[in-house]
């Protein structure tokens, strides 16, 4: 009998270490899949709301630039229209970013000139440009597949009071305008709180820090984000406000036509 109970301990102890293995390994995720939750974090079917745009020079002088933005799902591409309301230099000026899922798919975007009264197509060659003077690129505005990058799981930390993976992502073609980026993704929102970039010769160029995040209607939104250039001691703060989320933007919002009548 108590050889019987020994062996009955023994095989219980087996079965609950199995599991505990088996369940540490289920929760240990890959760079990779970390950065697919990133990409792939509800924000809603369609999404409305006043943008403002603050440049900062390194002297402290600031121009402001009041934007209504729009974007909308469809399942394997997600479309973005951005019109500047205010000052009168960049007034009707309005920019649209196609994103798709597809692997390997690049953005297609476009931006309306009024002066000019045409709209351009951004190429590829023009992605590194950066948009309407602000620190962001035109690649930036976009959504890159977790799959165009080698992602690498650096370790875990808490960064301001978030439990977060630090990832390394490593482009895969070899002119990308950024040799590397290492972003803080808080692990229960999949939030990228903050993102480093580093230029072409592995110099740090730029970070991405997010100040403030909402959940509405059960999404997780990015309210408040500053991109600081720190070659260039230039930065951009981004606030949303009066977010709306599925109000049933009409199809015909995310048009070319829609680009030059504006809002």
């Amino acid at each position: 009998m108590i050889i019987k109970k020994g062996i009955t301990l023994a095989i219980l102890i087996l079965i609950m270490s199995s599991l505990l293995f088996s369940q540490d390994s289920q929760e240990k995720l890959t760079g990779l899949e970390i950065m697919q939750k990133v990409f792939n974090r509800p924000t809603g079917e369609d999404q409305t709301a006043d943008l403002t745009m603050t440049l900062i020079n390194s002297r402290g002088d600031t121009r402001i630039r009041e934007i209504k933005q729009f974007l909308k799902e469809y399942g394997d591409v997600e479309k973005k229209i951005m019109y500047f309301i205010a000052p009168a230099d960049v007034r009707n000026t309005s920019f649209m970013n196609w994103s798709y899922d597809e692997e390997g798919k690049d953005d297609d975007q476009w931006i309306y000139l009024p002066a000019l009264r045409k709209i351009k197509r951004i190429s590829s060659d023009s992605k590194s440009d950066y948009f309407m003077g602000s620190d962001f690129t035109y690649d930036d505005l976009g959504d890159r597949h977790p799959q165009e990058d080698t992602h690498k799981l650096l370790r875990e930390e808490t960064y301001q009071d978030e439990d977060c993976y630090v990832i390394e992502s490593l482009p895969k073609e070899e002119d990308y305008m950024y040799s590397r980026t290492v972003t803080w993704v808080i692990k229960d929102k999949w939030i990228g709180l903050k993102k480093e970039f580093y230029d072409e010769d592995g110099d740090h160029l730029k970070n991405l820090n997010v100040k403030n995040f909402e959940l509405i209607k059960d999404c997780w939104i990015i309210t408040h984000s500053l991109m600081h250039n720190v070659q260039k001691d230039h930065k951009t703060d981004m606030k949303l406000e009066n977010v709306e989320l599925d109000t049933g933007i009409y199809d015909t919002k995310f048009t070319e036509r829609m680009m030059k009548r504006g809002i």
